[in-house]
């Protein structure tokens, strides 16, 4: 009876801790398909759902533009499909805060050819911390693109469609707290869809 007893009390805490596991590890979508639910826009730059993406696009000032999420988010692994439509210069910022269109973070690069998609940027800092290396640039200019990032204590990586473009250790990143964030270049002509934005804390 005893043994029994026993055994019955270690599946139900084997079984807790699994619940706990698939808790902490499940992926939760930051975009709904169907509006800005749990977003913020900073400026004047277009920010829209058009069948099921989020687009963004120059405005009228042609100024930098940002959509940020309202939570803030330490440890996770994001991935995201964008496309450039036109120029797309752009990026996704994390650990990120804002005032107006100042922000304060860093931001995983997304540009045209040979232009550092998935190095990262230190915005109103230090500047560029580390640059991928372009012969492992993987970029479908013009079409859909898969861009993961994992942001873990003071480490960051990034994948460009299954390829890792850069591994960083910063201990001011480590020290970073704040929001998600994606960027639209200032200048004419930027226009970038996105979709499938899916982030797993960690």
């Amino acid at each position: 009876m005893i043994n029994k007893l026993i055994l019955s009390l270690l599946l139900t805490f084997t079984f807790t801790i699994g619940g706990f596991t698939q808790q902490n590890t499940e992926s939760v979508s930051l975009f709904n398909g169907v509006d800005l639910s749990g977003w913020t826009i900073h400026g004047t730059e277009k920010w829209y759902v058009e069948n099921g993406d989020l687009v963004c696009e120059n405005g009228p000032d042609n100024e930098y533009g940002y959509l940020s999420t309202n939570e803030y988010y330490d440890d996770f692994i994001l991935t995201l499909e964008y496309k450039q439509e036109s120029n797309g210069n752009s990026g996704v910022f994390f650990r990120s805060t804002l005032d107006g269109i100042i922000i304060n973070g860093w931001q995983v690069e997304i540009s045209p050819p040979g232009m550092d998609t998935g190095g990262i940027y230190e915005s109103y800092g230090r500047g560029w911390l580390i640059k991928p290396d372009h012969k492992k640039e993987n970029l479908n200019y013009g079409d859909w693109n898969l861009m993961k990032i994992m942001v873990k204590g003071d480490d960051v990586k990034t994948w460009l469609n299954g390829v890792e473009m850069i591994s960083l250790s910063d201990k001011l990143i480590g020290q970073g707290k704040g929001s998600i964030a994606l960027q639209i270049h200032s200048g004419d002509d930027v226009k970038v869809r996105w979709k499938n934005i899916k982030l797993q804390k960690l």
